[in-house]
């Protein structure tokens, strides 16, 4: 992978231009007291190391004449290691990582201003470490107080993300290889998942499997809270609790995925845990699955990102309107987005080393096109709970509408000449859910 992370920072160089730009690894997190969460790695740092220890700074200078790719890490340190893990340290690091050349950690201050003394701009993201922009800052800061001395140093501060999301959006063959295999582990859980669920069952056992799968495939755990809602709590977007007992006719939304290689997963699923779905539970869940087929219809190269999301709203407006759920003028049903009670979320979001991945969506009114390697969810849901209110005009809902959630998600890869399902594995037509 070495060479892949060259070919990474490359890339970013050429946009850099005499600029540098400043990388900071993630912060450790406290759970509680001095317990430490597991530690994840930024994803800028490490999509251009590689490199998964905290307490490190990655710096780019292609202008240097004899240093381009310059690292800070924390040095080999016994008595620390044998509490919290063996470090690479700073003579390892060099080979292991491709840098230039590699500091301890603690002289970053001292090293850090011949890389940016003839700089014309300085790429750092602030917001995510107080303690760090500050230090940053104060470098900066002092290099404008002393250039009229110099004729040289950056006199702009830019933030790098953006030209990060550019260069993540689209995959490489080894970022897809690492997908594929994050997307196949979950794949395999949902599948075992849809085969445990009964009623009587609670969700946290679901999410225990969920869970025992992901790490017995070697992934490195969940990409983010299992979302295992049976019955109303599929109406709540995000929940987490996991903590009801399933119920007969039941409907179960699981929202799951792993991490593997940093890469992530995502995948939705809602089927009966008693093997039937209702008349009710069968309309709505045949609305939203028609909608996600059509929005899929739409990731294809050159199209606006927010076509498959019309398309979506679209359909199931049309099918509310045939359930009586709606009524008036298709167009101005959506125009005046009356649809929303029932579906008030966007239909995807872009995906890879983050779950809501870097990348942009729209410049002003005009909505970014697919491109081959990029990676979309397609995840249209519909969510009638128990409080839902319909929107000014509309129809009353009736009582066997309430306390069902729908969603079905996918992970869909832009390909030269369309789109590929990632996720097809896990299964979706009401034919295979109902047993």
């Amino acid at each position: 992978m070495q060479n892949e992370y060259q070919q990474r920072r490359a890339r970013l160089m050429e946009k850099l231009g005499s600029g540098t730009a400043i990388f900071h690894s993630a912060p450790t997190a406290i759970m509680h007291n001095d317990v430490e969460y597991t530690f994840r790695q930024d994803s800028d740092f490490f999509y251009l190391t590689g490199f998964d220890e905290p307490d490190a700074v990655a710096v780019l200078a292609p202008h240097h004449e004899e240093h381009r790719y310059i690292l800070f890490v924390r040095a080999k340190d016994w008595e620390q290691e044998v509490w919290t893990g063996y470090r690479l340290g700073v003579e390892a690091a060099k080979e292991a990582l491709g840098a230039d050349v590699v500091y301890p950690i603690a002289e970053l201050d001292e090293k850090l201003p011949q890389y940016l003394e003839k700089a014309d701009r300085l790429f750092y993201r602030l917001g995510r470490n107080r303690a760090f922009d500050d230090r940053i800052l104060r470098h900066w800061q002092h290099l404008l107080q002393t250039y009229n001395k110099r004729g040289t140093g950056p006199i702009a501060l830019e933030d790098p993300r953006f030209i990060m999301g550019a260069l993540r959006q689209a995959k490489s063959e080894a970022e897809l290889d690492l997908t594929r295999r994050a997307i196949a582990i979950a794949a395999e859980a949902h599948i075992q998942a849809m085969e445990q669920a009964r009623p009587g069952c609670y969700e946290y056992e679901i999410e225990a499997e969920l869970a025992h799968v992901f790490r017995r495939q070697g992934a490195m755990g969940p990409a983010y809270p299992s979302i295992v809602a049976s019955g109303p709590n599929a109406c709540i977007l995000h929940y987490v609790d996991n903590n009801r007992q399933m119920q007969d006719q039941d409907l179960l939304l699981i929202d799951a995925g792993c991490a593997y290689g940093y890469y992530n997963s995502d995948i939705t699923r809602t089927f009966p845990i008693n093997g039937c779905f209702t008349a009710e539970q069968k309309a709505l869940y045949e609305l939203v699955l028609a909608a996600q087929k059509a929005a899929i219809a739409e990731v294809k190269p050159g199209n606006p990102y927010d076509q498959m999301h019309k398309t979506a709203v679209r359909v199931l407006t049309a099918g509310l309107v045939d359930l009586g759920l709606l009524a008036g003028s298709l167009d101005e049903l959506i125009e005046g987005e009356k649809y929303k009670p029932f579906y008030m979320h966007r239909t995807g979001h872009w995906l890879g080393l983050d779950v809501h991945d870097a990348g942009i969506y729209r410049q002003g009114e005009t909505w970014q096109t697919f491109q081959p390697g990029y990676i979309t969810t397609v995840e249209p849901g519909l969510y009638i709970g128990p409080e839902t209110q319909p929107a000014e005009g509309q129809p009353d809902i009736p009582d066997r509408w309430r306390g069902i959630g729908i969603r079905i998600e996918d992970d869909v890869l832009v390909t030269a000449t369309g789109h590929e399902v990632l996720s097809a594995a896990v299964p979706k037509e009401v034919t295979d859910l109902e047993r």
